[in-house]
């Protein structure tokens, strides 16, 4: 029998707040009191410091961060360094992998896969690169992705950083769609020098519309975990008030 799967569009959100909130919904779900969930988001300017980040792939200084309004938070996520900030589709799964999706590796590939069929339907496509874990196409050809080995300009669209705790998942990926590209000017993303970053927009032209995205995100996320979707748009909610809707709707 399929699972439900919550999706609760939040908008633009602070990145510390919403860290607050995935994790009580995290600590919701492991105890059983929420159905499976997913934050859809996109959050103000900030550097984020996962549990493998190297101090040297921070490059601005703290007085250009501060003047910029760019915060820099450490997390427990997996991975390096990396940047959020408006444009950017984030997708923060909260959900049971037990008894059948146990397996980190495939599920690495899963949120890779989603965003995979996200951007397909504007006309990129896109893949993997051995050894760098995310999204990648290539910009000299980014309609047909022929693998890493013939790819001439390698760009990454997307990041993801993942915690996984007695099977139950934390934070997800960062898709970019319309993001401004200058702001990774600030770091090396996910420590990678060789290969720079792109959007949807920088590859297209296009602006892809955030919620339609965030919905998409759901509808793939919940095909590949063999999930029942269930779309909220939360966004005019304070977050203080998504956990009490996420019981509620997990009710329902």
């Amino acid at each position: 029998m399929s699972r439900d799967l919550h999706g609760y569009f939040l908008g633009r959100r602070p990145y510390v707040s919403t860290l607050g909130l995935m994790e009580s919904l995290f600590e919701t779900r492991r105890r059983g009191e929420v159905a499976d969930s997913v934050l859809l988001l996109e959050h103000e300017p900030v550097i984020t410091l996962g549990r493998g980040a190297k101090a040297e792939n921070l490059l601005a200084s703290e007085k250009s961060l501060q003047q910029l309004g760019v915060n820099v938070v450490s997390t427990g996520r997996g991975g390096d360094i990396t940047l959020h900030a408006p444009g950017q589709l984030i997708t923060y799964p909260v959900v049971d992998l037990n008894p059948d999706k146990r397996d980190v590796r495939k599920y690495v590939q899963l949120l890779t896969e989603v965003m995979k069929r996200i951007v397909a339907p504007h006309g990129i496509d896109a893949g993997t690169i051995d050894a760098m874990i995310g999204l990648w196409t290539d910009a000299s050809h980014f309609e047909e992705w022929r693998g890493q080995k013939a790819a001439a300009a390698p760009v990454k669209l997307g990041a993801i950083g993942v915690k996984i705790s007695r099977w139950v998942t934390q934070h997800g990926f960062a898709l970019n769609l319309t993001t401004d590209l200058s702001l990774y000017n600030l770091i090396v993303p996910c420590g990678i020098k060789e290969y720079p970053v792109a959007s949807v927009k920088s590859l297209t032209g296009a602006a892809p519309d955030l919620q339609n995205e965030a919905k998409n995100s759901l509808l793939h996320l919940g095909a590949l975990l063999a999930r029942t979707p269930r779309f909220h748009d939360c966004s005019g909610l304070r977050l203080e008030e998504i956990l009490p809707f996420a019981r509620d709707a997990s009710q329902g």
